[in-house]
């Protein structure tokens, strides 16, 4: 890690024009297969953050990372009790709710930024932009999108570490998150801000791509694919599996 680092500090050296401090962020892995045994990982995040001269910061600074799967239309259903059952009640559609969303800092969000800075770069659950449609009364929709923050918070898909951010000698910092095996396939974004006294003053994106490998990329190619030949497929399959489980019961 520190050889890969070590050039992407000297690759950034030489701009020494600008007067705001550079941001030289990496990841431990570019790319995360999902095989049929696929448990989950943990991505190291980590770079360096100098002035223009290549020097350590004048200043200490804080590091905000923030790590977006892809973004996917969701529909939240609140469930009600009538008659002793519980049953669908409102519901509030989403046209672009991210599908992993964790972020990890060196202080708490409320100790680095304002809640607008905090808006304006989605640093935090509480802060996320996520799109719902039609018209809402704004307690409403407070409401709906605290349900789908908890929601996919117990699923583990969103998180926040206001202590998972280590800064070494004012130069050096690394993150790690947890990556669940629930994720879906897309291109996710790392994105690092440096904060000094409550002001961005750099920032830098890393991208990681997720995809399915082996026999799980072969059933969602065919899926896709061959939509109808697939249904058929799964249908038999479903008939064979019962017809064997009755024939192996019925020998017990």
């Amino acid at each position: 890690m520190s050889g890969r680092l070590l050039l992407l500090v000297l690759s950034f050296l030489t701009l020494t024009a600008q007067r705001d401090p550079v941001l030289v962020p990496a990841v431990s892995q570019s790319r995360i297969e999902v095989r049929q045994d696929f448990t989950g990982t943990e991505l190291l995040l980590y770079g360096a953050i100098l002035d223009p001269q290549g020097r350590r910061a004048t200043e200490p600074y804080d590091i905000v990372v923030v790590l977006k799967g892809p973004t996917e239309a969701m529909l939240v259903r609140e469930k009600q009790k009538r008659l002793g059952i519980w049953v669908n009640a409102d519901s509030t559609a989403f046209r672009s709710a991210p599908s992993f969303f964790a972020v990890s800092s060196s202080r708490p969000i409320g100790q680095i930024v304002d809640e607008r800075t905090a808006a304006i770069y989605e640093l935090g659950l509480d802060f996320m932009q996520l799109s719902p449609t039609g018209l809402i009364e704004p307690e409403e929709q407070a409401r709906f999108s605290t349900g789908l923050v908890e929601l996919r918070r117990q699923q583990g898909l969103y998180k926040e570490d206001g202590r998972g951010v280590s800064i070494s000698q004012d130069v050096l910092y690394q993150a790690r998150i947890a990556v669940p095996s629930n994720v879906i396939t897309g291109r996710y974004t790392a994105e690092t801000f440096a904060i000094q006294r409550g002001r961005v003053i750099a920032s830098a994106i890393a991208e990681v791509e997720v995809s399915k490998e082996g026999f799980e990329k072969l059933v969602a190619d065919r899926s896709q694919d061959s939509g109808f030949l697939y249904g058929i497929c799964v249908v038999l399959l479903a008939l064979l599996t019962g017809w064997a489980a009755g024939r192996l019961f019925a020998l017990v």
